[in-house]
C-alpha cells in the first residue's frame, strides 16, 4: 500500500515491533502517511503525543502498563487473593484474555508495543528482538502478599530508558511503590509514564484493549489522514535516527528485591550479605519472617540499592550454590521509586 501511494493506518503492534523503523522510511520516501495510534494503548492518545508535543524535549524514560489482561490478571491477585491460574481463568470469562493467553502472560504483547515506545521516545532502531522478556507466569500469591507489606504491586512493565551508554528496553514484573501513579491503574485499563528533561513526569491514561477504544484510535488516525487528504499536508515520520545502541538488559541499573528461604540458624545473614557483597550490590534492608511450617527454615526479604541487573543475576546464582540458601523464591525488580 506505501509504495502504492496509499497512507496507512494500522493497529498491528507485531508488524511495527519488529519493522517499525523500515517502514517509517518506506512511508516517508513515499511522502504518505503512516499512522497507528492504536497499535500501542488502544484509546489512549499515546503515540501523537510522544511523536509531536515532545518533538523539542528529551525524553529520557518511559514506563507502560501496556497489556490490559495482565494487568487485571494481577489487579485480581492484589485485591482478591486468587492465584494466578485463577485470576487467568476469571480473566478469559470475562473475555480480557484469549483461550491461549501465551502472548500476554508470556510478555510478547507488552515487548512489541515497547520497542514502538522505544523507538518513537528515543529516535533510534529498537526491534522487538531487542527488547528483554519476562512474563507473569512466576509471580505467586505470596509475591503479591510480600509485596503489599512492603508497600508495592506488582505490575507488569514495559521500560524503556536511555542512558549515557544507549538505550535499554525491557518487559517484566515489577514492584512498584503504592505512592505511584501507575500503583493505582487497575482492572484492563493502561497506563504510560513519561520522563522528560523539560515537562518532567506525565501520564497518559485509560482503556488499553477492545473493539471500541481500538476502534476510536483508529478512526481518529483516518480522520488525521483524511484531513491532510483534503487540506493538504503530510504527519510527522520518523525515519532520521540517533542510531543509539540498544544494551542488553545485564546494563540495566534499578533496585531489587530477592526473597530467599534459608536455614533458621545463627550465622545465615552475615553469609547471604557477604555474597551480595562479593558481587557489588548494596544491601537496603533485609526482613525475616518466621520459621516455615514441617522444617527448621525462613524467609528472608533482601531489599537492595541500585545496582547493575548483570551484578544482581550473578548474585542470584552465587547465593543459589550457598549451603545455607535452601530455595530462591523470588527475585523482583522496584521501579518508580
Amino acid at each position: 500500500a506505501i509504495e502504492a501511494g496509499a497512507a496507512v493506518v494500522t493497529a498491528n503492534k507485531a508488524l511495527l515491533g519488529q519493522d517499525g523503523p523500515t517502514l517509517y522510511a518506506a512511508a516517508d520516501a513515499a511522502g504518505v502517511d503512516l499512522y497507528f495510534e492504536a497499535a500501542v494503548a488502544g484509546a489512549i492518545p499515546l503515540v501523537r503525543p510522544v511523536r509531536e508535543s515532545l518533538a523539542g524535549d528529551r525524553v529520557t524514560r518511559v514506563l507502560g502498563i501496556v497489556n490490559g489482561t495482565t494487568n487485571y490478571v494481577l489487579d485480581q491477585m492484589a485485591t482478591t487473593g486468587l492465584e494466578l491460574d485463577q485470576a487467568v481463568k476469571q480473566a478469559q470469562e470475562l473475555g480480557y484474555a484469549e483461550a491461549d493467553p501465551t502472548a500476554d502472560v508470556e510478555g510478547y504483547d507488552a515487548a512489541a508495543k515497547a520497542a514502538i515506545l522505544a523507538s518513537l521516545a528515543f529516535h533510534t532502531r529498537v526491534s522487538v528482538d531487542d527488547v528483554h522478556r519476562e512474563g507473569i507466569m512466576g509471580v505467586t500469591a505470596e509475591d503479591v502478599a510480600w509485596a503489599r507489606q512492603t508497600g508495592h504491586v506488582i505490575k507488569l512493565l514495559a521500560i524503556a530508558e536511555r542512558t549515557d551508554a544507549g538505550v535499554v528496553a525491557r518487559v517484566h514484573p515489577a514492584l512498584v511503590p503504592v505512592g505511584h501513579p501507575l500503583a493505582a491503574v487497575g482492572g484492563a485499563f493502561n497506563a504510560v509514564f513519561v520522563e522528560a528533561e523539560a515537562a518532567g513526569e506525565l501520564m497518559f491514561y485509560g482503556r488499553g484493549a477492545g473493539g471500541a477504544p481500538t476502534a476510536s484510535a483508529v478512526l481518529g488516525d483516518v480522520v488525521t489522514v483524511a484531513r491532510h487528504k483534503v487540506q493538504g499536508g503530510k504527519g510527522p515520520i520518523e525515519s532520521r535516527y540517533a542510531e543509539l545502541p540498544v544494551l542488553p538488559v545485564g546494563e540495566a541499573v534499578t533496585r531489587y528485591q530477592v526473597r530467599l528461604r534459608v536455614a533458621d540458624r545463627p550465622g545465615v545473614l552475615a553469609g547471604v550479605a557477604q555474597v551480595f557483597a562479593d558481587h557489588a550490590v548494596s544491601i537496603e534492608a533485609v526482613r525475616q519472617s518466621g520459621a516455615v511450617e514441617g522444617g527448621g527454615d525462613a524467609d528472608l526479604l533482601v531489599v537492595t540499592h541500585r545496582a547493575a541487573d548483570s551484578a544482581l543475576s550473578a548474585t542470584v546464582d552465587a547465593l543459589g550454590g550457598l549451603p545455607v540458601v535452601t530455595q530462591v523464591l523470588s527475585v523482583l525488580r522496584v521501579e518508580g521509586a
